[in-house]
């Protein structure tokens, strides 16, 4: 659940009024380029989706890409299907990427029956049940060797049956259970850039997204959220990346360190599974370990994100006055 409110805005209002509106910057608007909505058509040259503006239609050319747990035909996409739309840079009418049902399930093990597993995202969200597919499975277990009660996991997928079936790990994980997790240095309460990773989450966990405000916004959740003015369970450990408290409504300018994409992007939500790794990305041979934040999925395919890769390495600006 999103915990932006009326609140955070009426925050960073009050910070640039006190200390500058260098201090509290505004939000860039970042989906141009994005659309999420349902499925209610796919053929070999056209899919359309039902959205906020109502049924919006994109083509296709040679290039356009689908995922579904893995590359798929177009007409693999199914009515009802949640989609997320990358538009090409040439308007909103070609699909560039297009993702469908893509869940992703992070947190500690709680339970495990057979190829199911039960998934506790900590900080009050619901548990999330996974399924480990025989085809992925083997996927899996190579850079997630211990998957019972205790270990952390993290994996992208898609939505079935009210399930994330995993289809790739989206890191590797610890070698110790998270409550042997090794103690880390204390955080600096003035740093203002940061280096690490950043990945994504689904605010609306794959419903409604023609409906549900959540599945549009542009955000980040941020692991080191400030317990004042947060009514929600934010269960974060010591950071592996130092990082500062920083309050609901905060607006850091995030990078992306392959891309080049940047955005100022509000803080709406807690990310406290993300203090409870300490992994690598990847992507253009970051050498950072640590998340710093977990963008909205919207946000994270506009700022040249792969929801497949479930990363990107990334720069955090925050100025002076937040937190």
């Amino acid at each position: 659940m999103s915990v932006m409110t009326d609140s955070g805005r009426d925050r960073r209002r009050f910070t640039a009024a006190v200390l500058g509106p260098e201090t509290a910057l505004e939000p860039t608007p970042v989906g141009d380029r994005v659309v999420r909505g349902v499925v209610v058509g796919a053929t070999t040259h056209m899919l359309c989706l039902a959205t906020p503006r109502g049924e919006e239609r994109f083509l296709y050319d040679r290039a356009t890409v689908f995922w579904r747990g893995g590359e798929v035909r177009p007409d693999d996409l199914r009515d009802g299907d949640d989609a997320v739309v990358l538009c090409s840079q040439d308007g909103r009418l070609v699909a560039e990427r297009v993702w469908a049902q893509a869940a992703r399930a992070t947190g500690v093990i709680v339970g495990r029956e057979g190829e199911t597993l039960e998934i506790d995202p900590g900080h009050g969200r619901p548990r999330t049940t996974v399924v480990l597919p025989y085809r992925t499975s083997g996927r899996i277990a190579v850079r997630h060797p211990r998957l019972e009660p205790g270990y952390v996991f993290d994996a992208v997928g898609v939505w079935r049956e009210g399930a994330v079936w995993a289809a790739r790990p989206a890191t590797t994980q610890p070698p110790y259970p998270l409550s042997a997790t090794p103690p880390r240095p204390p955080t600096p309460r003035h740093s203002t850039t940061l280096s690490g990773i950043a990945t994504w989450y689904d605010p609306a966990w794959g419903r409604s997204s023609h409906l549900d405000p959540r599945a549009r916004v542009d955000g980040v959740a941020y692991p080191a959220l400030d317990p004042v003015g947060h009514d929600a369970d934010c269960d974060r450990r010591t950071s592996c990346v130092p990082l500062p408290l920083l309050s609901a409504g905060a607006t850091p300018n995030l990078r992306n360190d392959c891309t080049r994409d940047t955005a100022v992007l509000p803080v709406v939500d807690c990310a406290a599974a993300d203090s409870w790794l300490c992994d690598l990305c990847p992507a253009c041979g970051g050498q950072g370990a640590g998340r710093i934040a977990s963008l909205t999925m919207t946000a994270f395919v506009a700022l040249g994100g792969l929801l497949e890769d479930g990363c990107f390495n990334a720069t955090m600006t925050v100025h002076n006055g937040e937190g």
